[in-house]
């Protein structure tokens, strides 16, 4: 490994072509934008400030470009989704905005991250920090009790956050378990509880009428102050995470039905259905591991087939099959349709400090806001400036999406390395993901790695392979099967083809 720390993060930099160090004029810009908003701009704003706001953010970000409020009516629920008001500071066509454009999207590598925006404005001017004023746009939604919207507005405001929560935080708030410090429990615990109570039948409704659930668990690499790896931390996909969804996706589907009504040129985000050879081959894989898929074209089917294997050790190997057999999400100037949310309507708004989409909806919101803003309204983009764009930041997202999942391969392949040599190597539990002529492919389902068992890491015995019957069979009578729980030890990393091998650890 490289002994200058960040060398082998450089790297990847380098190799996707990522932009660091903003441009002077850039800079200049930001340094002149002013925090203070003028008596006028303020008499637009619908005042939030007394209202019991909070953020949710990982125990990390510094970025909190969203903000909520839920309060319970007599008949459902009012949600209000606040979102930092970039568009105010990032005024179309100046330095800053032609260098977010270009970027496309902040770029989220294992030990650092490259912003789309400067830090005054992602970290500082923008970012929805508890006790402090900042200009939103807020897209307010009604509910009935059943879930259905019956009533959305978008409106320019002010907040004042009451506090920031971590998704820890807010978990053991919701079970609980503890108190966020310095934050008052009766208020915050009564928010996040009715949050939970609409957030869970959002959740339910949004299944009901086809909707994909395709959540993972989330493994994070620790580092040491020199970016070394020194162990992981696996974030479960818990009650916390899914309330802040459910809030983002209704908020989106919201601002995507009013720009398209209004016939605004926008970006929508866009999934298109999968090909059927695709499904056929998912299916295949979903039969290996003894589920019978029925009819994948028929989405009912494909959520059953989720829902029978979830809590199964094989979950994630099903579910990341089937993510392969779909067509991958991109933005188009058009409102397609989103497969995997099953929404007619679908853009991205609720993250304009980290997405140029997010940045043009916000514009294209302009007009129709409850009270217009006299500047931003006549900022215009045409139809095929947002297929353009759209484009761009399509390919910008993939190139991040690259270069992130390298990061972590990096560190996890590097902390593997180190393990290898520690008095006692670790030992996880894997599933056999495929049986082959040349050993078995497995998943460690605590780190999420996949590896290989070489046939000479097997036990020792004589071992025959029956490929139809997916297993291996040894003369004892042994048997090495696909789906099978097994423990495995790391036997090799090759850094350079970022493959494991793992071999089986005997009872």
């Amino acid at each position: 490994w490289p002994d200058e720390a960040g060398v082998d993060i450089r790297g990847i930099i380098l190799r996707h072509g990522l932009r660091e160090e903003f441009p002077a004029e850039v800079l200049r810009e930001a340094e002149q934008i002013s925090l203070a908003a003028d008596d006028e701009v303020l008499r637009e704003r619908v005042d939030w400030r007394k209202a019991v706001v909070i953020t949710i953010d990982p125990a990390d970000a510094r970025d909190f470009d969203d903000a909520i409020s839920v309060r319970r009516l007599a008949d459902g629920w009012e949600l209000a989704v606040h979102i930092a008001d970039v568009s105010h500071y990032v005024r179309p066509d100046t330095a800053i905005d032609q260098e977010a454009r270009n970027r496309g999207n902040s770029t989220y590598l294992v030990d650092r991250v490259l912003p789309m925006l400067p830090e005054q404005l992602s970290n500082g001017i923008c970012s929805l920090v508890p006790g402090e004023d900042r200009l939103t746009r807020c897209a307010v939604m009604r509910f009935d009790q059943k879930g259905a919207m019956v009533l959305a507005r978008l409106e320019q405001a002010i907040i004042r956050s009451r506090c920031r929560l971590t998704y820890e935080g807010a978990q053991e708030v919701l079970e609980g378990e503890a108190e966020e410090a310095g934050v008052a429990r009766n208020e915050v615990e009564g928010l996040l509880k009715e949050c939970w109570a609409l957030a869970k039948i959002l959740r339910q409704r949004r299944f009901s009428e086809g909707a994909l659930d395709l959540d993972f668990p989330e493994v994070r690499m620790e580092l040491d102050e020199l970016g070394r790896a020194t162990g992981y931390r696996r974030n479960e996909y818990n009650e916390s995470h899914q309330l802040i969804e459910e809030f983002m996706l209704v908020a989106n589907e919201a601002v995507a039905r009013a720009v398209k009504n209004a016939m605004r040129p926008a970006i929508y985000r866009v999934h298109d259905d999968p090909d059927h050879d695709k499904l056929h081959e998912f299916a295949e894989l979903a039969r290996m591991h003894g589920y019978e898929p029925g009819d994948l074209l028929n989405k009912k089917h494909i959520q059953n087939l989720l829902s029978e294997c979830r809590g199964h050790p094989e979950e994630h190997a099903i579910k990341l099959g089937l993510l392969k057999s779909l067509k991958r999400a991109s933005y188009r100037d058009e409102p397609l349709g989103h497969y995997g949310l099953s929404k007619a309507d679908y853009c991205h708004f609720t993250s304009p400090i980290r997405r140029y989409a997010d940045l043009v909806i916000h514009r294209a919101t302009d007009p129709l806001l409850s009270s217009p803003l006299k500047k931003g309204s006549g900022s215009r983009i045409s139809r095929s400036q947002c297929a353009e764009i759209a484009g761009h930041v399509s390919t910008s997202e993939r190139t991040s999406a690259s270069a992130e999942a390298e990061s972590h391969r990096l560190k996890m392949l590097e902390w593997l390395t180190r393990s290898m040599g520690s008095p006692e190597p670790p030992v996880f539990e894997a599933i056999i993901t495929d049986v082959r002529k040349i050993g078995l492919m497995v998943e460690a389902l605590d780190i999420l790695q996949r590896g290989l068992v070489r046939r000479d890491h097997f036990p020792a015995g004589s071992w025959r392979l029956e490929r139809h019957r997916m297993r291996y069979t040894a003369t004892t009578g042994a048997e090495l099967f696909l789906g099978q729980l097994i423990q495995v030890r790391v036997a090799g990393v090759n850094i350079e083809r970022q493959q494991v091998d793992f071999c089986l650890v005997e009872d």
